[in-house]
């Protein structure tokens, strides 16, 4: 067979791209010579950071406070410290430097759409740039009033709506810290979180709709804000009833009266300002500008190892990464209508928020993506497994995010939106949250376009962006994620921490970059931040990625390496059997262990596999037969598990990644850190005592 890409991108989608202009740019400069190269460029952008970084700012308009000359002192002080030590000062980007996060995605105030938003029931609003900014501005007047500055928390406890991003660019605007988790998070989980940074405004929904069913969300938001002293008001948005019940829940107001009345009472010069009509005033916005570090987004690990921990993004480095993975790597421009299925406690939400600065029409979805009962929605046909390929169809969606996981799970349903739904307008494809496997970059071109771009990408809530991303210029090749981003000097180290190339190791960034943390929170010596990234190679970042480096430049990522198994001395990605499992159609998902067996003489690690399967069907000795077959044919004989054993759910987390760590930890007996973490922690038991699991297998 020969090897050739799935997709390459026509001239003259190449020539008319962001990347090509701003390859020309440097060109102009003297900065870089010859034709167009995204090697070249890579190349430049890691060996030189600190101009990579500056003539990205110039190029993409960055807004900051006037001053005579540049708007910072340094491009960058300590580019040679990768985290700061206790007696020296590490990376500083930009010093000197004062911007508005807020005032970059608000830029824009015409009445293009801003924001459509949909649920299950079909679209549900829209949002002009000029309504988003009035919205803005009526929010940000309320916190003044309440008093709220730069450097307060703000915390929104919501459903993916059009108030979260309203209230969470209202706290950017004044320089306050927001923080958000999706409504289906416990009490626990939600204490774990927003119980550390202590937040003074709590936003939250009376709840929220997922498969079908309405979830009251007012329970947990009574103990949330008995909980944390330091709230002084709740913000209750009516998503589910017009008059929700308030009146047990401390210091609690509904969206519309709070906005319309002070909460605190008014300082001497404050204005009041109410519900916009015509003819009324509606109040101004203003932007705090504030140094390129200050704390924007308070972020949280998963919380499958501990207390989650609270990693601090800075407003400058935010902006800067979503600008250049938006406008570079995915060629957004003010005509794209971009989607991604994603809920406020993931990154991506974020994410998909900063498209706004490009002045991008952002699609919103709040509910469970593959309806299994289908029903009318407002104003829309019945809908069924399909209403995300439905919505990008009715709203002429240009990029539209996924996880692997739908993907997968879209394929096994048999959706087929190529020969469905009229996906025209539709350009790029985006996946992350897990590797995406090769079967899925067959289905895609299959069964959903075949002249689209194809990007999985790779990153993390660590960095609130991406170490592989697309690349609309080049080809996208079968289970690979195209190239790693600029200014992100990624690289894969072997054991002994020296570069690897075209062998699995650890994948490892080696040069600074703005949207590291500034900070962990309450982290004052920085312990926590070094032990998080830094312990294993001093002045490398160790991202907990197990992946392989091609001669192309591509980057396979094949599982997590805190996951990988070691049978035999040969480490295993875990992705690399799931990808072989989850081809046959019995199989609804999978989880891969390692099990330690044998003793101080004799150590070894069977791989154990736990399967879900379709109702009614058993995983009987040919099923097992055929897993045997197909993970030996298309990985190797050391993938192969030795222990096969049916389970009715698998555990997850909130954000809904399978965590193998806990099943791990219950397997050999240990306890499992932050059950709050987990949406399903029943399913734990199912794990518990198996006499499978007893004795080494044969």
């Amino acid at each position: 067979m020969i090897d050739q890409p799935l997709w390459t991108p026509s001239p003259e989608r190449i020539e008319r791209s962001q990347l090509v202009a701003f390859f020309a740019r440097l060109r102009e400069r003297g900065l870089l010579t010859g034709a167009y190269s995204y090697d070249a460029l890579y190349e430049w952008s890691v060996h030189d950071p600190a101009a990579f970084w500056r003539e990205w700012w110039q190029w993409a308009g960055v807004i900051a406070e006037p001053r005579a000359g540049d708007p910072w002192d340094e491009v960058v002080v300590g580019l040679h410290r990768m985290a700061p030590p206790d007696s020296e000062e590490g990376p500083r980007w930009f010093t000197g430097a004062q911007l508005n996060y807020a005032e970059h995605l608000l830029r824009f105030r015409d009445d293009r759409d801003a924001i459509v938003s949909w649920t299950e029931q079909g679209r549900r609003r829209v949002l002009s740039h000029a309504d988003l900014a009035r919205e803005v501005a009526r929010v940000a007047t309320a916190m003044r009033r309440h008093g709220i500055r730069a450097g307060d928390r703000v915390a929104g406890f919501l459903p993916n709506i059009p108030e979260a991003i309203v209230a969470m660019l209202a706290a950017a605007s004044l320089g306050a810290v927001w923080s958000s988790c999706s409504p289906d998070f416990g009490v626990r989980g939600v204490l774990d979180r927003f119980g550390q940074i202590a937040p003074r405004l709590l936003f939250v929904a009376d709840g929220y709709r997922y498969a079908g069913k309405e979830i009251d969300s007012l329970g947990r938001v009574r103990e949330i804000a008995a909980s944390i002293p330091e709230v002084e008001r709740v913000v209750v948005v009516p998503f589910l009833r017009a008059s929700p019940a308030l009146s047990d829940i401390r210091d609690a107001m509904v969206w519309e009266e709070w906005l319309t009345r002070p909460a605190l009472g008014p300082p001497p010069d404050a204005q009041s300002t109410g519900t916009p009509s015509p003819g009324r005033h509606v109040p101004e916005l203003a932007f705090e500008r504030l140094p390129f570090d200050h704390p924007l987004f308070i972020m949280y690990s998963s919380g499958t190892t501990g207390l989650p921990k609270a990693m601090v993004h800075g407003a400058g480095g935010t902006l800067l990464q979503h600008l250049k993975e938006h406008r570079l790597h995915l060629d957004l421009t003010r005509d794209d209508r971009v989607f991604y299925f994603t809920t406020c406690g993931w990154m991506m939400w974020n994410w998909l928020v900063s498209a706004l600065a490009v002045g991008a029409t952002i699609v919103l979805y709040d509910g469970a993506p593959l309806q299994r009962a289908a029903r009318p929605g407002i104003g829309q046909s019945q809908r069924g497994p399909d209403i995300l390929w439905q919505m990008a169809e009715d709203e002429r969606v240009t990029v539209f995010g996924t996880s692997a996981k739908y993907l997968a799970l879209a394929e096994k349903e048999e959706l087929r939106p190529a020969h469905t739904r009229n996906l025209g307008a539709l350009r790029t494809i985006l996946s992350t949250g897990s590797p995406l496997g090769p079967p899925s970059y067959d289905y895609v071109y299959r069964d959903i376009k075949a002249d689209v771009h194809l990007a999985s990408i790779s990153g993390g809530t660590d960095i609130i962006s991406c170490f592989a991303l697309g690349d609309p210029t080049g080809p996208v090749w079968r289970g690979e994620l195209q190239v790693r981003g600029l200014g992100m000097a990624v690289d894969v180290f072997g054991p002994d921490g020296t570069p690897i190339r075209g062998a699995p190791g650890e994948l490892v960034c080696t040069r600074p970059f703005p949207s590291m943390p500034v900070a962990f929170w309450d982290d004052p010596e920085g312990a926590k931040y070094r032990a998080a990234y830094f312990d294993t190679w001093p002045g490398v970042w160790r991202h907990g990625d197990w992946a392989e480096l091609t001669s192309r430049g591509s980057l396979v990522i094949t599982g997590r390496s805190d996951a990988t198994l070691n049978p035999g001395g040969v480490r295993i990605g875990t992705a690399e059997i799931y990808r072989q499992v989850e081809q046959l159609p019995e199989i609804i998902e999978s989880l891969v262990v390692g099990q330690d067996i044998g003793d101080e003489r004799d150590r070894d690690v069977r791989v154990v596999l736990f399967v879900r399967l379709r109702e009614g069907l058993t995983l009987d000795s040919e099923l097992k037969d055929r897993i045997r077959a197909v993970i030996r044919a298309n990985a190797s004989p050391h993938h192969v598990p030795r222990v096969m054993l049916q389970v009715a759910d698998i555990p997850r987390t909130i954000s809904g990644k399978i965590t193998e760590l806990a099943v791990r930890d219950v397997i050999h007996g240990r306890p499992v850190k932050n059950m709050e973490a987990l949406a399903n922690p029943q399913s734990l038991d199912l794990f518990r005592d198996l006499p499978e699991l007893k004795q080494p297998q044969a």
